[in-house]
């Protein structure tokens, strides 16, 4: 049975709650009293369907029905999810946050996405909100720092990680939770630099990302200061670097006076660093670079790519008949080159990972690589024979043509809708991984191999299989 969220406002997070709700499976009841809601978060959308599934090898599900609402109890009947994303003022969250919990199913998860208040605050005129506290764009970044009633919470984290977030429950309440209070640091420091004219709004951000900014997306700050202090670890760093505390450095308690010309200067700063871009093209140039981090992070498990590996797990392989769909990828940004195609290193990636899709299926997993055994590839053959751009989803169907012994012979056609881009024939070895030379597989692989192999067999022998380079058709 397909769940139900309401999203409660249509802003910027609130669109991009729908979205994530949206894109994986969900449907979702928008209220937002705007006009312009509907195509304000139909833009979001737009980002987010050409975003979020470049960060998966799998298909995510089908996408839910989205409906937008001018009733609020029409909004929220049978909601399992409710999100409120109305701006920042107290008194507005007490009068919408009566009327949720007033309307809302009584299982209902009631989540705000307040960036400072707590869930004492909103609750003290008699709501039962808890803080569900995200990052934009919400379709991309996974933290979410949950805030209040712990069974909720409990609840709340099970239904965020079932849609690829990451759950955070903050120990205590506290004004700003925990990620926004570094920010607030971050940004009254950038804003003394620059009234002070030590540096440009677009020198301050050269300082993040091309130093610390990369180093926090995948260790974050203490694991950080611990490779600092070298073999001596954390210790060592904090005696080094602990008295620098003590100088004054940073103005954290200070906040410079907010007035016209310290508006004008950094607006004027950040209007010639970026101006030249629309804001839809900001965004999409932010998704493209944080689905390439991220992909990458995904190799190592490390930060939000770990989040983004645990969610795959859970996303069903689908089968085409007697084929196996080993890879189902929207292409990323990452994988096209100056042509605007698709480049050449990836259409064999796309058969390594289905490749990898395969040994798995056949039970030459994580774990029996650790135990020793694997299968390396001996030799391929790729044959390009159309193109695919960004966007386009990209399947993988894989056919074993020989599976005895130590051998596993496999043909991988590379599809984008109905049109065969590519095919990648491969020819993989079984190893022991001790003595690092061939041997036999263990029996439960052997045995899963030959069932493919022998279901196979009886199928067309696909056409390019055996061809060598520069043979003409």
């Amino acid at each position: 049975m397909t769940k139900k969220a309401a999203i409660i406002g249509g802003g910027v997070i609130g669109g991009g709650w729908a979205a994530r709700f949206l894109l994986n499976g969900w449907d979702v009841a928008v209220f937002d009293p705007d006009p312009e809601a509907e195509r304000k978060i139909g833009e979001v959308l737009d980002n987010a369907r050409r975003a979020l599934p470049a960060l998966y090898d799998k298909p995510l599900p089908s996408e839910g029905t989205l409906t937008f609402h001018d009733d609020l109890g029409a909004a929220l009947e049978g909601a399992a999810w409710v999100q409120e994303s109305v701006p920042e003022r107290l008194d507005l969250k007490h009068r919408i946050h009566a009327d949720l919990t007033r309307l809302a199913p009584a299982d209902a998860i009631i989540g705000s996405s307040t960036s400072g208040f707590k869930p004492s605050e909103l609750n003290e005129q008699g709501a039962r909100a808890i803080v569900a506290h995200p990052f934009n764009p919400v379709y991309l970044l996974p933290l979410i720092e949950l805030v209040g009633d712990s069974e909720t919470c409990a609840r709340a984290a099970e239904v965020l990680r079932s849609v690829g977030l990451y759950p955070l429950t903050v120990r205590k309440e506290i004004d700003a939770h925990i990620a926004d209070r570094f920010l607030e640091a971050v940004w009254r420091e950038a804003l003394w630099l620059v009234k002070d004219g030590i540096a440009t709004t677009e020198e301050i951000d050269e300082a993040i990302r091309m130093g610390f900014g990369l180093r926090w997306a995948q260790m974050g700050l203490f694991e950080t200061y611990r490779i600092a202090g070298g073999e001596a670890g954390m210790k060592h760093f904090m005696a080094q670097f602990g008295p620098a505390l003590q100088w004054p450095w940073t103005k954290l308690m200070d906040v410079p006076e907010f007035t016209d010309e310290l508006v004008d200067l950094i607006a004027g700063q950040s209007d010639e660093q970026s101006g030249h871009l629309s804001i839809r093209q900001l965004e999409r140039l932010r998704d493209d670079n944080l689905v390439g981090m991220m992909r990458s992070l995904k190799q190592s498990g490390s930060g939000a790519g770990g989040v983004i590996r645990a969610h795959e797990a859970l996303l069903a392989i689908p089968q085409v008949g007697d084929l196996p769909v080993t890879l189902d990828i929207q292409v990323p940004q990452t994988w096209t080159d100056y042509n605007g195609h698709m480049n050449e290193t990836h259409y064999l990636e796309a058969g390594a990972k289905a490749s990898d899709c395969f040994m798995e299926m056949i039970g030459a997993d994580a774990d029996y690589i650790a135990g020793g055994l694997s299968y390396f590839t001996a030799e391929s053959h790729v044959r390009y024979l159309d193109e695919t751009h960004q966007g386009a989803r990209l399947q993988v169907q894989t056919q074993v043509l020989s599976g005895q012994g130590k051998k596993l012979h496999l043909f991988h056609t590379l599809l984008s809708g109905e049109r065969t881009v590519a095919t990648v024939e491969t020819l993989l070895l079984h190893v022991d991984l001790g003595t690092r030379r061939s041997c036999p597989p263990a029996d439960h692989v052997a045995a899963a191999l030959e069932s493919y192999a022998s279901r196979h067999a009886a199928l067309p022998q696909p056409e390019g299989v055996g061809r060598a380079v520069g043979q003409r058709p």
